[in-house]
């Protein structure tokens, strides 16, 4: 028995219930593939330049809504690819269709009955086969932008809410944790989506008519779906009103905890490459003393995605002069400023107030050479000229020093984190 086309059905024409969208479908994921596909990466390179300029309350807010974003850009760039491929798909039927119209001859395929019956009964008609993936591809198209849009949005709602009240709690002189802050807020807004749809499912047919609850649920529901965040958007209703709604649920769930891990993995494996990969046996150095890593060098550093640590011009020195130069580091220094500098700081804003915390800086950023302190080190205000950042700078006189290697030694500011792990100074090599 054969799989022979619909009487009155054209071959050559597009299958009766063809989903009317595929034309504008295929033009957003085909223009937008390219875009989505280098929007992760730009996102990467913005947060990087961004974190070394801000203190560690600001980065705690900035790392949550790059892990949204990225995780949207991630959804649709994975949503316009793998709808391209299944259109691909697609089109490959309905052109195949178009060349066999009277479909599968399955008494021609060199196979037993059952897995004859197996395989036809799961095909069905190859009207059926090309119906199933037109709407297959629809389906995951409506479901990534649905996914990302609602990322977005939300991103957006929290980042404004939080300007809200940040700007409040300034105007009121009050200080808080931002990151503490800025958690409350996703954490209430969620709380608020699902909280109302679980007391509405469970309790709303048993609530007191224009009562005070009812009123608030009311408000709940039209205000979210004003602002584009409900529980539910129409594509979400239509998905769960057709299929099964928890597995659905599930679904939105594993997809959003495997991205959230994998974009979270990813950050990580940027700001700490030698964790990602197969190098347990790679003999490390306890005090860096032996260990050059290239952040330490101007000329083989990569000033956007290497972590900000002070550096020389290059691992062999060929003038007269070392040059030293140490990045401001917000998230580091300015603890450890307010913590050993608050005579000076609470000088009165001019020139002296400035030489003051020069010199406190240079008391927290000490620097010795072959193990002998360089108490007569002269810190100038300058900045990172690839980088634009504000820097210390300091011109050692190495003329006197022997061909070789030799060893610079620059204190971390007192309080941080690394002085637990027994990394209390940033050890540059070079050699004269």
């Amino acid at each position: 028995m054969s799989d022979t086309a619909a009487p009155g059905h054209d071959p050559d024409q597009l299958p009766k219930h063809t989903t009317p969208t595929w034309e504008v479908e295929l033009l957003i994921s085909g223009v937008a593939v390219f875009a989505m596909l280098q929007l992760p990466g730009w996102l990467d390179d913005q947060l990087f330049a961004l974190l070394p300029r801000l203190s560690t309350d600001f980065a705690g807010v900035v790392l949550p809504l790059y892990i949204y974003l990225k995780t949207a850009a991630v959804i649709l760039a994975v949503t316009f690819a793998l709808h391209l491929l299944l259109r691909a798909n697609w089109i490959a039927l309905v052109g195949m269709h178009s060349v066999y119209p009277d479909g599968v001859l399955w008494e021609n395929l060199r196979m037993g009955p059952v897995q004859r019956e197996i395989d036809r009964h799961r095909h069905g008609s190859t009207g059926d086969s090309i119906e199933r993936a037109d709407n297959r591809a629809t389906v995951v198209f409506a479901i990534g932008v649905m996914l990302a849009t609602r990322l977005l949005i939300i991103s957006l709602m929290v980042a404004v809410v939080f300007a809200v009240i940040m700007t409040g709690l300034s105007l009121t002189g009050l200080h808080a944790d931002m990151f503490l802050v800025f958690s409350l807020c996703v954490v209430t807004l969620i709380v608020l989506l699902f909280g109302a749809h679980e007391i509405d499912r469970r309790f709303g047919a048993r609530l007191r008519e224009g009562g005070a609850v009812q009123r608030g649920l009311a408000a709940i529901f039209r205000y979210s779906g004003l602002f584009g965040i409900s529980y539910r958007s129409e594509v979400m209703s239509l998905l769960a009103s057709h299929s099964n709604e928890r597995r659905i649920n599930r679904l939105i769930l594993v997809v959003f905890a495997v991205l959230f891990g994998a974009v979270t993995f990813g950050l990580n494996s940027m700001k700490k490459p030698l964790q990602a990969g197969s190098y347990g046996l790679f003999p490390r150095s306890v005090d860096d003393s032996r260990t050059l890593r290239s952040n330490y060098y101007d000329d083989q550093r990569d000033p956007l995605h290497d972590p900000m640590t002070p550096f020389v011009q290059s691992a062999v020195i060929e003038g007269s002069y070392l040059r030293l130069t140490v990045p401001y580091q917000p998230q580091r220094d300015a603890p450890a400023m307010q913590s050993h500098c608050a005579r000076a700081l609470m000088l009165p804003h001019g020139d002296a107030r400035g030489d003051a915390l020069l010199e406190c800086m240079a008391r927290l950023r000490a620097v010795s050479l072959d193990g002998t302190p360089l108490a007569t080190l002269h810190y100038d205000v300058g900045s990172d000229s690839r980088t634009r950042r504000p820097a210390l700078q300091a011109m050692i006189d190495v003329r006197s020093l022997a061909s070789g290697r030799h060893v610079l030694r620059v204190e971390h500011a007192p309080g941080n984190d690394d002085a637990s792990e027994g990394n209390h100074a940033d050890v540059i090599a070079f050699w004269r």
